[in-house]
């Protein structure tokens, strides 16, 4: 198997399996792939597009073609030398529904099921209404209403000898105890006696072993007596006499509440994964969850089908570090156990895992870094021109009437969600702390109500997504984390509360576990620890990327995940001191700038960076459309529709994925384009929570948006504006395809390993999910690559984002020949001079005598002017050259793009010649063969 080089990014579902991918794998190895990076393939949800919501961990998904299907997909793989990197959920589980086991026997047994620690469950709730049962928010409205409406139904599993309730697709299991509470309902005598014996079973593990052999009676039984069964049932249904008073009764003996979805926000007593009820958090951290939930993992590891694994969502482990570091140990011991031809390879393990400004990833876990998310932010500040800023803030504000500050808009975002969606979290959090308090003399008169004010103001400023306390405190740089989150806490509260901060301080981390003596209380702040890190992670995301990233648009290619839009641009030594630093620290962490996460595609958002160059005009053509537009807006009770804020988005959205051969009188195309930008705002109407939400959809704003939409995409009345957007996304086109170049080339040639998303080696000017996960047209591009073009003749017919793929190819081809130069080759920034010195990034990446030489251009839209191709006219650079390091000297450098063309130097090379046949220049100066001596 080849040594890792480059990965592609495939997202499996029932409609594209793992059979489907084997005919792709020769494709992919022509690409210069060396592995497929998988998206997650333990058994989901049924019908699951994206495969994180697990619900059987034990087995390869048989939707995706099961481990047959994998078998063969690694066999073909390894016919060319490629690998399998493999993604998987370690914090959650899909719950809820009917298909998870270990959810349904925890819903049957209670804290007696031997899944009861599997799942992270406060089993003794500060609200005495659920102790020692779990709230289970999955009906469609109030319990009562529900209840009353029949829509709380019974059911005998006739194969399984098993009682259950049902609403909808969910399942509710019966505790077997209260089998007779029905079983004696029936006229039935056998069934009679059965219910006696159910009832007198013990709730706890010899109970449990009891009632496998009555569910087999029962089994036997209700194939004879089925009818009777039923007619028990039927006594049970609220339009009978008592029949809904018994109903409920039965109900409320059981392990958990049944309730409404909206009781989940403030009543929750189990951590899901962010604010998704049908996701439950794992306690991955016990040793007996660990080994349960990665023992298939392990099995395909030793038996040699995954190379490598992708840890999904990190930060919502209870402890990143000591998860990362046992996995490390575990997977270690495996290797020697694989296939002999796979021993001795590097076996990769990569985190999700979102770094704030300044923040590093963490040099002790044990991983080869992070999925890419940073990289994907240093490119896009890298294309963002800083003198841009001001007037898209201004214009920003004007229009909207919102403030241009992003982090203004993500404290009120914080502040909202820790006060819906994730209130019961904190409650839960704040109610485990005024415990803390009541157990010392000098704490006992803290009020909950301030603990709980104290604790919402240090989330809401939390400048990173958590901490990572060990038993030894907090580390410098997580202390500088919570002193800034302190004295952002210290501006909102009331000076009497200032004092209470340095209490939770010491109680968060501050005070390290081990200088406490082993008691209640210190388990007691070590699971309040654990609480609030699990806590500020969801609410930084939840608040970020599915809020303000929604509320905010000085300019939507800056709001994407793991970005910092507070940050408009950085400066050219900015970019290459995050390249120096990752070669040092983490050569092998991915680089991507596409997801199935992302917010808007590569190219989309290269596209849009252009008017950071062009704010003016910008500004100037929005003011021109919005009053053409004005026959279109629907005025309303609480405003205009679409507000003034989200028609900015949209004519950003609109120049920024306008497709390429899209004319403004197409009517199917533009009906089809319609479509997906209806869904795109449809979700990002109800991320924002301004004019409508998830919970609580504003049918007639979004309707209004709609048809404005509609409208504009489809009516003769807006012929005009229609034909002036498709000509002003033109205008921004050529300029956005030599972005996308760039960072292609940047992906591919910086310390790392590039990772293609599926479909990206052609334009990618897709949105939001569902859109970024598209079916993706193979077949064409296995027809493009085959044809074999050199970059300089796709690049004549850009539009069909050929030449995007010849890049990739050609680089990823020389990453092959070239292999350790671009894996622990060094970094050396180069610097340029003359007239558009600031126009361009070059630099160097060397082992001993091999080098290659990379050079961009970057926010360089007016050197393109009004180029119909994405490559600036060679004359445009003038004196503009690199200054080479003295190893080059004299050195003959060849192009990968232009072979034919050598280029020599003097100690520096002129960009009108580095750049006069191609975009982009990747230049190879490969060391020379040693004589041999006799």
């Amino acid at each position: 198997m080849s040594d890792l080089r480059a990965t592609v990014r495939l997202q499996f579902h029932k409609d594209f399996t793992l059979d489907d991918a084997v005919p792709l794998v020769d494709y992919f190895a022509g690409l210069g792939i060396s592995h497929i990076y998988a998206s997650p393939l333990l058994t989901a949800r049924p019908g699951s597009m994206h495969g994180y919501d697990v619900v059987d961990p034990t087995r390869v998904n048989p939707e995706l073609g099961g481990e047959a299907a994998l078998k063969r997909l690694v066999a073909a793989l390894r016919s060319k030398g490629m690998g399998l990197i493999l993604d998987i959920v370690s914090n959650h589980m899909a719950v809820g529904g009917d298909a998870n086991p270990w959810w349904l026997d925890v819903l049957e047994w209670g804290v007696s099921s031997p899944h009861a620690k599997f799942f992270d469950i406060h089993w003794q709730s500060h609200d005495p209404l659920l102790r020692g049962q779990l709230l289970v928010p999955f009906l469609r409205s109030d319990y009562g209403e529900v209840l009353a409406a029949g829509e709380i139904e019974l059911h005998f599993d006739a194969e399984h000898g098993l009682l259950y309730a049902s609403h909808y697709d969910h399942r509710f299991p019966l505790n077997p105890p209260t089998y007779g509470d029905v079983l004696q309902r029936s006229e039935h005598p056998g069934l009679q006696a059965l219910g006696k014996r159910f009832a007198a079973l013990q709730d706890n593990r010899e109970g449990q072993q009891q009632a496998k052999a009555l569910f087999g009676e029962l089994a036997e039984l209700g194939s004879q007596a089925g009818e009777a069964i039923e007619h028990a049932f039927a006594s049970l249904r609220p339009t009978e006499d008592n029949g809904f008073q018994a109903l409920h009764e039965l109900l409320e003996r059981q392990h958990y509440r049944l309730a409404s979805w909206r009781t989940a926000a403030d009543d929750i007593n189990w951590r899901r994964f962010f604010d998704i009820n049908e996701l439950g958090g794992l306690k991955v951290e016990r040793h007996e969850v660990f080994e349960a939930t990665h023992a298939k993992i392990f099995e395909l590891i030793e038996n040699g089908l995954v190379d490598g694994l992708r840890i999904d969502h990190v930060d919502g482990l209870a402890n990143p570090r000591a998860y990362c570091r046992k996995l490390r140990r575990r997977v270690e011991r495996l290797l020697a156990q694989r296939p002999a031809e796979l021993r001795g390879a590097r076996f990769p393990i990569y985190v999700e895992k979102i770094l704030g400004e300044g923040e590093h990833l963490p040099r002790d876990w044990g991983v080869d870094g992070t999925t890419g998310y940073e990289f994907m932010n240093q490119v896009s500040l890298l294309q963002h021109a800083p003198e841009g800023e001001a007037a898209l803030a201004q214009l920003w504000s004007e229009t909207s009437g919102r403030d241009a500050d992003f982090m203004e808009e993500v404290r009120q975002a914080r502040h909202l969600v820790l006060t819906t969606s994730l209130a019961g979290d904190l409650e839960a959090l704040a109610q485990g702390l005024l415990l803390i308090a009541r157990d010392d003399i000098a704490t006992r008169d803290l009020t909950l109500g301030a603990i709980r004010r104290a604790v919402l103001e240090l989330i809401v400023h939390f400048p990173v997504y958590r901490t990572y306390v060990s038993a030894a405190g907090r580390s410098v740089s997580d202390q500088a984390v919570f002193d800034q989150a302190l004295e952002g806490a210290r501006t909102r509260l009331a000076e009497g509360d200032w004092p209470l901060l340095e209490h939770l301080n010491s109680w968060l981390g501050a005070q390290a576990l081990s200088e406490l003596q082993p008691s209640p209380q210190r388990k007691l702040r070590a699971k309040m620890i654990e609480r609030f890190q699990q806590l500020t992670s969801p609410a930084a995301a939840k608040a970020v990327e599915d809020t303000a990233c929604y509320r905010s648009a000085v300019l939507l290619s800056r709001n994407d995940v793991g970005f910092d839009p507070q940050q408009f641009s950085a400066p050219i030594d900015a970019f290459h001191d995050g390249s120096v630093e990752r070669a040092r620290h983490f050569p092998a962490n991915l680089l991507t700038t596409a997801t199935h996460d992302h917010k808007r595609g590569e190219d989309t958002r290269a596209r849009l960076a252009v008017l950071s160059e062009r704010a003016d005009w910008f500004a100037a053509r929005c003011q021109h459309w919005r009053e053409l537009a004005a026959p279109l807006r629907e005025e309303q009770d609480d405003g205009m529709a679409p507000s003034p804020g989200d028609e900015l988005m949209l004519l950003q959205i609109l120049l920024a994925c306008w497709p390429l051969d899209l004319q403004a009188d197409d009517a199917n195309g533009l009906q089809a384009f319609a479509e997906r930008l209806i869904a795109w705002q449809e979700k990002a109407v109800r991320e924002a929570k301004l004019r409508s939400t998830w919970s609580n959809p504003n049918g007639t704003y979004e309707s209004a948006c709609r048809a404005y939409l509609e409208r504009l995409l489809g009516s003769d009345e807006c012929r005009e504006l229609r034909e002036q957007i498709r000509t002003a996304a033109m205008q921004l086109a050529p300029a956005g395809a030599l972005n996308s170049l760039a960072q292609s080339l940047l992906r591919m040639s910086v310390p790392g390993v590039p990772d293609l998303y599926q479909g990206c080696e052609f334009w990618d000017f897709s949105l939001v999910d569902p859109d970024n996960r598209r079916p993706v047209d193979f077949a064409a591009r296995q027809q493009a690559l085959q044809a074999k073009e050199s970059i300089s003749q796709a690049l004549v017919h850009w539009h069909d984002g050929h030449v995007k793929q010849a890049l990739i190819a050609a680089t990823l081809t020389a990453r092959q020949q070239q292999a350790t130069v671009f894996a622990t080759g060094d970094y050396q920034p180069l610097t340029v001079h003359g007239q558009h010195a600031d126009k361009l990034l070059a630099f160097l990446r060397s082992d001993g005598d091999s080098h290659a030489l990379v050079v961009v251009p970057c926010r360089a839209a007016d050197l393109l002017g009004d180029s119909p191709l994405p490559l600036i006219p060679h004359d445009q650079w003038g004196d503009t050259r690199i200054a080479l390091p003295p190893v080059l000297a004299g050195k003959t450098l060849h192009s990968v793009f232009c072979p034919a063309d050598p280029l020599t130097n003097d100690g520096h090379l002129a960009v009108s010649d580095v750049l006069r046949e191609v975009p982009v220049n990747l230049l190879i100066a490969p060391s020379q063969p040693q004589e041999s001596h006799p």
